[in-house]
C-alpha cells in the first residue's frame, strides 16, 4: 500500500474528491491541514486514513515535523501533494528534505514558478513569448517601454493568480506603480498581448505522456476581473483545438513534466502582433503545475462525462486509467458580481436554464475576487446555446 500525504485536503473544498479516489485505489491517505479535525466536513474525514492538524500550514518546521511523525508511524512516504499553486514550493521542499522522488523538488522550482525562467523553456519548445523586462529602475522600464510601446503589464515574477498585476498605459501609470508597488515583490514587465486565453489541461503519466487532455477559454482578462470588479466567464471546450494540443504537449516535454495534473496557459492572438505572430496564433503565457483552480475539475467532468479526480488517482496508483470519456459538451462558468443590477434574477435563470445548470451558489470572499460572488455552471451541446446563456446571465 502506497503512503500518500495530501496537504490541505479540506481546501479548496472540492479537493477531498482527490482523496476519495486515492483511498478507493487502496492508497493510505494521510492528510495535513490547519483546521481542527472535528471541524472537517464529513466527506473529508471519511476519505482520509489519518489526519494531522498543524497550527499553521505556513510554518515549515511544524509541517516538517508532522511529515516525520507520519513516517515514523506508517513508513516511507511515496507521494506528497497539495495540487495547489500556493503550496507548490513547500511541497517541493518537503519532497527534497524527505527524498520523496515522485514529484518536483526544490531545484525544479525556478523554471516552474518564475515567469522569466519559464520563457527559456517555452523557447526550447519553439513557442513564442512576450518580450519582457525584470523591473529595476524607472529608467530601465522606460527604455523597455520605448522598445515595445504602451500598454505594458507588470506582475510578480513569482506570483499566484492576478494579485499585484497591473496594466500600465502611460508614464503617469508607471510613476504611480513605482510609488505604490510592494517593494518586497520582484516584478516582471511584459509587452501587452492582444489575445484571449486558451489553456491546456492534462493529466500526465510517469513517462510524460498525456492520460487525459482538455482545455478552457477565458475571453476576459483575470487581471481586469480582479482590478475592475468585473463579472467572470470562462468555459471548457468541447474539443481541444489541435494547435493548443501541440503547444501543450511540446511544453510538457520541454518542462520535463511527469506524473502531474497541469494547467498551461496560452494566448490566442486577436490581432496581428509584430514579433509575436498572426491573428489566431498561439503564444505562451505561463505554466501551472497543478489543476486549474476553482471548480474547473468538476466542470471538466461535466463537459466530458468523466472523472478527472479518478484519472489523477489512477495515475498515482497505476500510471494508467480505464476511465472513459463519454458524451462531450461545452461547460460554461459565469460569475456575477454583487452590486450590479441584472435583468434576469437568480430565479429567472434557474427557470430558463434549469435543465442545463449543474451547479450554482455563492462563493466565499477568498475566491470571489477572481470568480464573482454568485456563480453558475452549465453545460450546452453547442457554442451558440452557450453564448445565449452568457448573454442572459450578464445582461444588465
Amino acid at each position: 500500500m502506497k503512503n500518500v500525504v495530501f496537504i490541505s485536503p479540506n481546501f479548496p473544498t472540492n479537493y477531498w474528491l482527490f482523496c476519495r479516489e486515492l483511498k478507493k485505489n487502496g492508497m493510505n491517505v494521510l492528510g495535513i491541514g490547519d483546521q481542527p479535525e472535528e471541524e472537517l466536513a464529513p466527506e473529508v474525514r471519511e476519505n482520509l486514513n489519518r489526519y494531522c492538524k498543524v497550527s499553521n500550514l505556513e510554518n515549515y518546521e511544524e509541517v516538517y515535523r508532522t511529515v516525520a511523525y507520519l513516517i515514523s508511524q506508517y513508513g516511507r512516504i511515496d507521494w506528497l501533494e497539495s495540487n495547489n499553486e500556493y503550496w507548490l514550493e513547500q511541497d517541493a521542499r518537503l519532497r527534497t528534505d524527505f527524498h520523496i522522488t515522485s514529484g518536483f523538488m526544490t531545484e525544479d522550482m525556478p523554471r516552474i514558478k518564475y515567469k522569466s525562467k519559464m520563457k527559456e523553456f517555452y523557447a526550447k519548445a519553439g513557442i513564442a513569448t512576450a518580450r519582457y523586462h525584470l523591473v529595476d529602475t524607472i529608467e530601465g522600464c522606460l527604455s523597455f517601454i520605448q522598445e515595445v510601446g504602451y500598454p505594458v503589464v507588470v506582475k510578480p515574477d513569482n506570483g499566484v493568480g492576478a494579485s499585484h498585476t497591473y496594466k500600465l498605459s502611460s508614464d503617469e501609470d508607471l510613476w504611480n506603480f513605482f510609488r505604490n508597488r510592494d517593494t518586497r515583490i520582484s516584478y516582471i514587465m511584459e509587452e501587452f498581448i492582444h489575445a484571449i486565453i486558451n489553456s491546456y489541461d492534462a493529466i500526465i503519466d510517469s513517462q510524460g505522456r498525456p492520460m487525459f487532455e482538455t482545455g478552457n477559454v477565458t475571453p476576459m482578462s483575470i487581471m481586469d476581473i480582479v482590478n475592475n470588479q468585473d463579472n467572470s466567464i470562462y468555459y471548457i471546450v468541447k474539443d481541444l483545438p489541435e494547435d493548443v494540443r501541440r503547444a501543450g504537449r511540446a511544453a510538457v516535454k520541454s518542462f520535463g513534466v511527469k506524473s502531474r495534473f497541469i494547467h498551461f496557459e496560452f494566448f490566442r492572438l486577436t490581432q496581428d502582433q509584430p514579433g509575436m505572430g498572426k491573428k489566431g496564433d498561439v503564444v505562451a503565457l505561463e505554466v501551472n503545475m497543478r489543476p486549474c483552480g476553482g471548480f474547473t475539475p468538476d466542470m471538466i467532468d461535466y463537459a466530458y462525462s468523466t472523472d478527472v479526480y479518478k484519472i489523477w488517482a489512477d495515475m498515482i496508483a497505476f500510471d494508467h486509467t480505464d476511465m472513459p470519456v463519454r458524451e462531450r459538451s461545452f461547460c460554461a462558468f459565469a460569475g456575477r458580481r454583487d452590486g450590479k443590477h441584472f435583468v434576469l434574477s437568480h430565479e429567472d435563470l434557474l427557470a430558463k436554464y434549469g435543465s442545463h445548470i449543474r451547479m450554482s451558489g455563492r462563493l466565499p470572499e477568498v475566491l470571489a475576487g477572481a470568480m464573482g460572488n454568485q456563480i453558475y455552471i452549465a453545460t450546452f451541446p453547442t457554442y451558440e446555446e452557450m453564448e445565449a446563456f452568457y448573454a442572459d446571465v450578464l445582461k444588465t
